[in-house]
């Protein structure tokens, strides 16, 4: 544990979280026994020359001598983190007081707020608790800041620990001071508004001159403050020497403490009922993690944790920088009462409102690209602040990312009325929280209603024992963890054995993107078996993705359990599993088989993985006979056409019977019938027609899109791409303009032919956004790059990182597409003749 000095730093419990005390802080400090820390203690206070270390050079001869002098340095640590919490005890005794007097003035008027009965009750002995600590602060003070080994003050302690009695009667009231200002709360707004924000001064040191506590919370701190006053007394003795004339007073403060505190133990001890279930076993953590809540219409993050037989929905209370963070519980549900519904029973249940495509690619695009603006700041010996500031940028962005992407419901039902629903990326994660909770639930579960004293420490426990600290986005990641994979990974999915009883099978894949998990693919369904055989690949673009996983679902086609609410996956898993995509193991140029074991069953898959500069290339066609990897000029003269057949054939075809496909052209075909349409247009065989007629939609999508990214220069050519990229930077509309048609009226022939013959198809594809969800952004996000990425001798001369060039420029290749898609139609021959754009030098 390191430590710091200065009481306003010290971390009570030598936790490594950032060392200040936290802002109603619920731990008396005490110190951690470790073998390591007095050397540590002792050099740190040497080196920083504050004079804390009392080892005079020519003093202390014995190894006796020195421990005691550790342990009187230890005794100033201990004291002075001591009366750092003691100052903020203070600071929210008289936060609640505040109020107190003008309450009282009204209470005699004709329109009071409370009666002085009420009064009373609420603030029942505070005064008294707060004028006791402030006495004991101001003498303990002067003696911490004048230190001296010699220092005596035991007797404060001690006097501290016979005036103990007022917490007992705090405490016989305290159930009904709180039960009293919660219903004077709901039957008076001015109270209410007044105890929903009590302003509690920061610590004199800090920079935070005030943060707003509720009452409640307030209440509950004499409460737990008395329950831990024993701990600094253990940790004062401990280190203090047996001949120190305070160690008898310490001892006889310890002995007060503790025979008060078992006397009233039973009736305060709220943490031996709210970590214990009603049948009186030990409740513990199962699970947490951060989820998506839909809460009144609007997307929030929450933190949810599992208990042995509670799921409890928090979220982090807002807290100054360094103070230790704190949760507040927005609702529970014991396990007992909770059901899942199911899709038809969850129709009355508010819409999902879905985020479209098009805005989570751009933030993704505004991500990446400030990470490599981080990149080179660093290269550069940047100043921190300006890494500082782009990280915060990148963290709010990321941050929207994970709230508004995910978007498969997970709902919760308690019996006793209430439903909540949260939103999830993954269905894979779906399935955890949900076997999760019913494995639980095969217990014999009791209902029950937890108490505020129990709720609230129950809602403290969650900080401690929490398994997820952070947010997941890469932001939170230390700079020395694996960024993940950029590039593409291939993934055959082979077959699948151990099913009990036939069924209809499908295998869908996940990665992590940006922190959180998507599905990226999905085979066909295998009809009537128990051992499906898939043999199906595709190919999976990675974003600083670590994580491989594969469900295998039975598909429903029971019409009835079809809900109307398209992002419902209704189809039962049957097994999943997940993998880690290990860099080394990874990037090799051949194919690594390997099988995933889920609930007896194991599905076969075989992946290699393409990094994202290597996928960058453009590789012509050593023979000139086919179609891709050949110039288009060079078909098109062959072919005596204007526009390439195969493009012409995909179109068609697309537009016949894929124009409403739900993500067409998004969503990648099945890689095994990509490869053989590409071999069937590259022998030109007659049976074209019938095969294109029968094949999957997204394949002849997807078999268009790699004609275009294997030309071996891009459809708008490795001359003209640096002027597109300067074109499209330009502010000024009319020179724009000027510019992106001068640019299109230099490009061959056949490339501007074939480039407008594609964009009135996109353009008709987008008219059915409603539809297949595919609007003209989303197109230019999976055509830009295709059509205007530099060949690899272009490319070279831009590589940088390969994320680096990844995210500049194809953010600029997107908006040059989007920028002709938005355009009103452009006509090959007015383009020609148009002189109106004069020719400027580009």
């Amino acid at each position: 544990a390191d430590f710091n000095y200065g009481a306003d730093e010290y971390d009570a419990e030598g936790n490594e979280e950032p060392k200040a005390l936290p802002e109603g802080s619920e731990t008396m400090p005490y110190i951690d026994e470790s073998p390591t820390m007095s050397p540590q203690l002792s050099a740190r206070g040497q080196e920083s020359g504050d004079g804390v270390s009392p080892t005079p050079a020519d003093g202390l001869g014995t190894g006796g001598e020195r421990d005691a002098g550790k342990g009187l340095e230890m005794r100033k640590l201990v004291l002075s983190g001591f009366l750092a919490s003691e100052e903020i005890y203070i600071n929210q005794l008289e936060a609640l007081l505040l109020p107190m007097k003008p309450l009282k003035a009204t209470a005699t008027t004709s329109q009071p707020v409370l009666t002085l009965q009420q009064i009373e009750t609420i603030f029942y002995k505070i005064q008294d608790i707060y004028e006791i600590h402030k006495e004991f602060y101001d003498s303990l003070c002067p003696k911490v800041q004048q230190w001296d080994s010699n220092v005596t003050m035991g007797h404060l302690f001690q006097k501290l620990a016979s005036q103990l009695g007022v917490y007992k009667a705090f405490v016989d009231n305290y159930k009904i001071a709180l039960e009293t200002a919660e219903k004077c709360s709901q039957s008076n707004y001015q109270f209410q508004k007044i105890s929903e924000e009590l302003k509690v001064k920061g610590p004199k040191d800090s920079k935070e001159s005030h943060t707003s506590v509720t009452m409640e919370a307030l209440l509950y701190k004499p409460i737990d403050r008395v329950t831990r006053s024993t701990l600094v007394l253990h940790d004062l003795l401990k280190h203090t020497p047996a001949d120190h004339p305070d160690y008898p007073l310490l001892q006889d403060a310890l002995r007060i403490s503790q025979n008060f505190l078992s006397s009233i133990n039973e009736d305060i001890d709220p943490r031996r009922t709210a970590v214990t279930t009603p049948k009186g076993e030990t409740r513990q953590l199962v699970k947490d993690g951060f989820l998506v809540e839909l809460s009144e219409g609007s997307r929030k993050l929450r933190h949810v944790f599992l208990f042995t037989d509670v799921l409890l929905c928090a979220k982090l209370k807002k807290t100054a920088v360094g103070k230790h963070q704190q949760y507040d519980c927005k609702w529970y549900v014991p396990l007992a009462d909770l059901v899942f519904p199911s899709p038809e029973e969850s129709e009355h249940c508010p819409q999902v409102h879905v985020i479209p495509d098009h805005e989570l690619e751009d933030m993704k695009m505004k991500i990446s690209a400030i990470k490599s603006e981080v990149q080179k700041e660093k290269a550069n010996k940047g100043q921190s602040r300006a890494i500082e500031r782009l990280k915060k940028k990148m963290f709010e962005n990321e941050f929207w990312l994970l709230l508004n992407s995910p978007a498969i419901p997970f709902r919760i039902h308690n019996r006793n009325g209430k439903s909540y629903l949260f939103l999830l990326s993954s269905d894979y994660e779906r399935s955890e929280w949900r076997e999760a909770i019913q494995k639980l639930q095969k217990k014999d579960l009791q209902a029950f209603v937890l108490s505020s004293v129990e709720l609230q420490v129950l809602t403290g426990s969650c900080f401690k024992l929490r398994t997820v600290h952070n947010i997941p986005v890469t932001s939170n990641k230390d700079d020395d963890e694996s960024p993940g994979l950029y590039g593409f990974l291939h993934v055959i999915v082979h077959s699948a054995k151990g099913f009990k009883q036939s069924a209809n099978l499908y295998c869908t894949l996940e990665v992590d993107s940006f922190g959180y998990f998507v599905s990226k693919a999905k085979t066909r369904v295998f009809r009537d078996t128990t051992e499906p055989q898939w043999n199906e690949e595709f190919e999976i673009e990675l974003e600083g993705s670590q994580s491989l996983r594969i469900l295998c679902y039975e598909k429903c086609y029971d019409k009835t359990k079809l809900n109307k609410d398209n992002n419902e996956i209704v189809d039962k898993i049957m097994g999943k599993g997940q993998i880690q995509l290990d860099p080394q193991a990874v990037q090799t140029k051949n194919w690594h088989m390997d099988v995933i074991e889920m609930n007896g069953i194991k599905v076969e898959f075989s992946m290699k993985f393409t990094s994202r500069d290597m996928s960058l290339k453009r590789t012509p066609s050593k023979k000139q006979t086919g179609v891709f990897g050949v110039k288009i000029s060079v078909v098109t003269k062959r072919e005596r056409s204007k526009v390439p057949y195969i493009v012409r054939q995909c179109i068609e075809e697309v537009e016949k019977r894929g124009i409403e496909e739900v993500g067409i052209y998004r969503i990648s075909g099945v890689a095994t019938d990509i490869q053989a349409l590409k071999a069937v247009f590259d022998a030109n065989n007659k049976d074209i027609l019938v095969m294109l007629s029968d094949m999957d939609i997204n394949a002849i999508a997807g078999t268009l899109k790699l004609y275009f990214r294997e030309l071996p220069e891009p459809l708008l050519t490795d001359r003209l791409y640096p002027a597109f990229m300067e074109g499209i930077a330009l502010s000024d509309p009319a020179a724009k303009e000027n510019c992106m048609m001068h640019l299109l009226r230099s490009l061959p022939d056949p490339n501007l032919i074939t480039f407008l013959f594609l964009l009135e198809h996109l353009k008709r594809v987008a008219e059915k956004e409603p539809i297949n969800k595919m609007s003209l952004h989303n197109l230019a996000t999976v055509f830009g790059p295709t059509l205007l990425r530099p060949s690899e001798g272009e490319s070279k001369a831009h590589l940088t990182l390969a994320s680096d060039i990844w995210s500049h420029d194809v953010m600029a290749q997107v908006q040059v597409l989007l920028y002709y898609l938005q355009h009103p139609p452009i006509s090959f021959t007015e383009l020609k003749r148009n002189t109106l754009y004069f020719s400027t030098d580009v």
